[in-house]
């Protein structure tokens, strides 16, 4: 989660939420059909472990596209409700015309479908508001006040009603088009990228457009060349936001001074304008990728082959936009083109002092006040993830024609996608890499300068999902658990693991590379911001699953003993936010307030935390025809058993033992499921209750 102070992040309603869960709980009153974890003789850490889940668990949901990758596969296993609830998000999840995937986090003052910062009152840009009904967050943030005159605009074709306070700028309509010309803007084209109209119109016919036209600073004339036009679409009586891009219009640069802003009409009939204002881009581009990998995570859990009739046109549509935009083809990797995202800094600090430069350093990701864009290693290690999602999932569709889904073309089959995902981790692995460092970079701008502040992040999770060598893991690993010093690192050795819980986000200090919005960066101490020197707790399973992976399950079950120590510690104290009273512990993020230590709150990726015992020990990898079953168990355990572990509409049990010996019960309706192990597959057939098998002793 982001790590800013300058984004509230989730509802109220969902804080309220969390709060009933804060509270240390005791798994002596387990909740009906609650998933439960026993390991003989490891009680006492099962208890954490069962702890972290009744903590984290129940308020892990979000509509925002952001914790996609995260939240469903670490909920669908384990609430009944999740599936339907995730089904409905995900069907839900708005999809614009060429295809780029809504984030959906809040409403904000910058692109409608993307991240709800920085807006345009953080970026020298210019609107006007004659509603703020539902804007709270302006309202907070930058004590926003509604317009209550309309003397400095020019409205042709129309008579004005009047201002409602609820809905906006109330205009008739007197002819067949309405022009408004608005005051004068101002402001570099660099921040105005995009102009973000939000307003209600009568229903009009199919095709009708409405454009904009600009005029430069200095400038007295309107060019007809100049201007972009945009479908206007059917409102329902409802705003409707519209994002007109103006940056792809080859001469739109420069100072602006106006916009034009021509609709098309119904005489007698009102359009209602609630706001106008120059729009950052605040797309992320791992909006679509996320969004697939979550639809993924639903398909395998759940088996719910209606869901992929309905939704596999829009899946589609999401992965070749991803591919084309980001030139995944060409590159062999994310290139982020879009106007901020060059992974540029919003800071100049080449005189010793901080000056902004508004419209560089747009966020890219869940660190949302890092840059990263340009040649994007975090972005392209989730297009690796999808697109093996999506090959995966198109096997599957040309194997079972009796689905009645539709192939896609050549170039976008499985084989197609195989290959691609292939090329593009190689592409990572060489690209990402610094020799110098022993690890991977963050990104590279597009002016060749790359980006190493030691992100423990991206490196870990980078080795969980498989995109690096495994030199290039042991390197990794030499280097974060301090058996290797990488010069210039504020963070080294055993420091790295300051927090206890996981390791700091960043080993290395930060304060000149960043969006132009944190512009004194500085005045915060090391360890003070989640993104430089402080710790997630949900990425802690990343850490987990990549030393399961490499070093083995003895190896990650010392670390995450480290953790469990700490929770009990700090739940024995009275939780989280009553530990960190004690300020010379950290400093918790949350809620609105900037801290270092990412725990709860809007940090919803900690309900991951407890899943590493069937993703990681157990080796539990849902299929849409069954499962991969593949524990590797550390050597001082005699077994792993999960109980009540939903998958495809039942509730199974799960066991495996040191001497590999696997088991799994359940109902006698269950469908007929491949199992997958390390002997071979097998079939297990719907009506006989236990599938299990022996193994000679590893």
């Amino acid at each position: 989660m982001p790590a800013s102070s300058l984004r509230v992040g989730l509802s109220i309603a969902v804080f309220l939420v969390l709060s009933a869960f804060l509270a240390p709980c005791r798994t002596s009153h387990l909740r009906a059909q609650e998933v439960t974890y026993e390991v003989p003789g490891f009680e006492r850490w099962m208890e954490q472990v069962q702890r972290l889940q009744q903590l984290h668990q129940p308020g892990a949901f979000s509509d925002c596209t952001l914790w996609d990758p995260w939240l469903p596969r670490a909920t669908l296993g384990y609430q009944a409700t999740a599936a339907d609830r995730y089904q409905a998000s995900l069907l839900a999840r708005r999809i614009d015309s060429q295809g780029y995937v809504s984030m959906q986090q809040h409403r904000g003052m910058a692109h409608s479908e993307g991240w709800p910062f920085p807006g345009w009152q953080q970026s020298t840009g210019k609107g006007w508001h004659f509603s703020l009904h539902g804007d709270i967050w302006a309202i907070q943030n930058f004590r926003s006040q509604p317009e209550n005159s309309w003397d400095s605009w020019e409205i042709q074709g129309a008579q004005v009603v009047g201002i409602d306070p609820a809905e906006g700028l109330v205009l008739q309509a007197t002819a067949d088009r309405i022009v408004i010309t608005t005051p004068k803007i101002g402001c570099g084209t660099i921040v105005a990228p995009f102009a973000r109209l939000e307003m209600s119109h009568p229903e009009l016919p199919a095709g009708s457009e409405g454009r904009i036209q600009w005029r430069m600073k200095e400038e007295a004339e309107w060019s007809d060349t100049r201007h972009v036009a945009f479908q206007v679409a059917p409102t329902n009586g409802s705003h409707r936001y519209y994002n007109i891009p103006l940056y792809l219009h080859p001469e739109y640069g420069g100072l602006l001074e106006r916009w034009r802003i021509d609709l098309p009409a119904v005489v007698g009939a009102q359009w209602v304008l609630k706001s106008v204002c120059t729009a950052i881009d605040t797309r992320h581009p791992i909006t679509n990728t996320n969004y697939l990998i979550a639809c993924s995570d639903l398909l395998e859990w759940t088996g719910r082959i209606d869901f992929l009739r309905e939704n596999i046109d829009r899946m589609r549509t999401a992965l070749r936009f991803a591919i084309e935009e980001f030139s995944v083809e060409r590159e062999g990797m994310v290139l982020v083109p879009w106007v901020g995202h060059d992974g540029r800094s919003g800071l100049d600090r080449t005189e010793g002092k901080s000056k902004i430069r508004p419209g560089l350093g747009v966020g890219n990701n869940y660190w949302d006040l890092l840059p990263f864009g340009g040649r994007d290693a975090l972005a392209s290690m989730m297009m690796v993830a999808a697109l093996e999602r999506m090959a995966r999932l198109e096997k599957e569709i040309a194997a079972h024609p009796q689905w009645g889904i539709p192939t896609p073309q050549s170039s976008r089959d499985a084989g197609a996608l195989e290959n691609l995902a292939n090329r593009c981790r190689e592409t990572f692995q060489k690209r990402f890499w610094s020799d110098q460092t022993g690890r991977l970079i963050g990104w590279e701008d597009l002016q060749g300068q790359r980006y190493d502040y030691g992100f423990t992040f991206l490196n870990l999770e980078a080795v969980a999902r498989g995109l690096t060598t495994p030199d290039q893991a042991q390197s990794i690993f030499d280097w974060i658990d301090g058996r290797r010093l990488v010069e210039g690192d504020t963070s080294q050795g055993e420091d790295i693991y300051h927090w206890r819980f996981g390791p700091r986000a960043t080993t290395k200090r930060n304060v000149d590379v960043y969006c132009w919005a944190w512009s004194d960066p500085g005045s915060i101490p090391w360890g003070g911001q989640v993104q430089d020197g402080g710790a997630v707790l949900g990425f802690s399973y990343f850490d987990w699953l990549a030393r399961i992976r490499t070093s083995g399950p003895d190896n990650a079950w010392a670390k995450m003993q480290q953790t469990l120590e700490w929770f009990e510690e700090v739940q024995s104290a009275g939780g989280y936010r009553i530990y960190y009273k004690d300020r010379t512990r950290g400093t918790l993020q949350g809620g609105g307030t900037a801290g270092g230590l990412g725990l709860d709150e809007e940090f919803l990726e900690s309900a991951l935390v407890p899943t590493i015992l069937i993703d990681g020990f157990l080796g539990w990898e849902p299929r849409l025809g069954g499962a991969l079953f593949q524990p590797r168990l550390p050597k001082g355990w005699p077994s792993l058993k999960v109980r009540n572990l939903h998958f495809h509409g039942t509730s199974i049990d799960l066991e495996a033992k040191q001497d590999g010996s696997l088991r799994i019960e359940a109902p006698l309706d269950h469908p007929d499921w491949t199992i997958q192990t390390t002997q071979g597959e097998s079939l297990w057939k719907s009506g006989d209750p236990v599938w299990e098998i022996g193994q000679p002793s590893r």
